[in-house]
């Protein structure tokens, strides 16, 4: 089972998981990354209040099938589900979720950071952050990047 899903409402990584191996005696590994809201990313600066996703619909679904199909041919996964929300989250709040499944760790867990180095780097997602003194759309970071880079 593949599944790709961008949605506003929150999603349970647990009940994703379990749908991924529910009856499955092929399955061997795993791997579950859900990404959240933090509080504050900039040392000494105001605290987020909330951060804001924005994305094409269509597009985002596509292009994010695209790559859980380059994963599928690059690893021998039986199963992945990579959720996006979009909204307004605030802190605390679930982002994403990439759970990947395997006979074997190593392929588990090569697909899910390669899918989440992707989602970072190239995803058609816009990130507004909202603190007390000031709004501002994030850019995308060099280590970002660097860390996409590895699978060229």
């Amino acid at each position: 089972m593949f599944t790709v899903r961008i949605q506003s409402e929150d999603f349970d990584a647990s009940a994703e998981a379990s749908a991924l191996t529910r009856g499955r005696t092929d399955v061997g590994a795993v791997v579950t990354f859900a990404g959240l809201c933090r509080a504050d990313d900039a040392p000494g600066g105001a605290p987020l209040i909330a951060l804001t996703l924005e994305h094409y619909p269509g597009m985002a679904e596509e292009e994010i099938t695209r790559i859980v199909t380059e994963a599928r041919g690059r690893w021998p996964l039986s199963g992945a589900t990579v959720i996006h929300r979009f909204g307004r989250m605030t802190p605390g709040d679930n982002i994403v979720l990439v759970v990947t499944t395997s006979a074997h760790r190593g392929a588990a867990f090569a697909a899910a950071e390669f899918l989440m180095d992707w989602l970072k780097t190239r995803a058609p997602f816009w990130k507004l952050e909202e603190r007390e003194d000031a709004q501002d759309w994030i850019a995308a970071k060099d280590s970002d990047d660097d860390a996409a880079g590895r699978w060229s």
